[in-house]
């Protein structure tokens, strides 16, 4: 009975293929690579794109908030008003805008927003703003009381219901004022009227409300840097 040689379990064949099979895992290894650094350099493209864009909008704003106090400044103690460093105009007086509970602008302060309100879109339409703003709010604040009313809630609704209708019947009546009306379209596109009860008071030094200047309305701009970076990185990167 002939003998055969007992099979070698690392003959050529067997090299081969783990040969073969290394090769791939290698070539697996390096498409991985090339897609990681893919990914860092798009991440790095995005970075910088999104720093030159918040330079850029930091520039217009910082711009913007020195034209509107240059044509503004002297004027704003007489209309009771300011100038933020995050775009508001915010007129402080309550007693000159409305009646206790009433939404009806009164005449004091139809001047103001007639004189106010022509100037100030010439500002923004100017075509180094224009296309970098996304929103003007008109936003109607008030104090957290109500009288007669039963719970902090019921004042919070109320407070609610009448700074809406402040803010309509402002932004009724500004975009009715002679002088805008070029720019109506763009207007009816881009102002916004936002009752926002006592939600955003004013705090004195000691952290108490201060009632009379809670109860103001503000012209807010908002720029569309959030919307250009959304852009640049995707929505839900922009959100978080």
């Amino acid at each position: 009975m002939s003998l055969h040689a007992e099979e070698n379990p690392f003959d050529t064949n067997t090299e081969a293929q783990w040969i073969s099979l290394s090769d791939l895992m290698t070539g697996l290894m390096m498409v991985f690579l090339l897609i990681a650094v893919a990914y860092m350099i798009k991440i790095e493209s995005d970075v910088a794109k999104t720093r030159q864009v918040a330079v850029v909008y930091q520039e217009v704003r910082h711009d913007l908030y020195k034209d509107l106090v240059k044509d503004f400044d002297k004027d704003l103690p007489g209309w009771g008003a300011e100038i933020t460093k995050d775009l508001a105009v915010r007129f402080n007086e309550p007693d000159v805008q409305f009646n206790t509970g009433k939404a009806d602008l009164k005449p004091r302060f139809q001047q103001i927003l007639a004189d106010f309100f022509p100037r100030y879109v010439k500002i923004i339409t100017a075509d180094k703003y224009k296309g970098a703003i996304q929103e003007i709010r008109v936003e109607g604040h008030t104090s957290s009381t109500w009288n007669g009313a039963a719970t902090q809630e019921d004042a919070y609704y109320n407070n609610m219901e009448l700074s809406q209708a402040r803010t309509r019947s402002t932004l009724r009546y500004i975009l009715g004022l002679p002088g805008v009306e070029k720019d109506s379209d763009w207007l009816r596109s881009h102002v916004t009227a936002n009752g926002l009860s006592s939600s955003h008071p004013i705090k004195q030094a000691d952290g108490t409300e201060d009632m009379a200047r809670s109860q103001r309305v503000e012209f807010r701009i908002r720029t569309d840097a959030d919307s250009k970076i959304a852009t640049i990185v995707g929505p839900a990167a922009a959100k978080q």
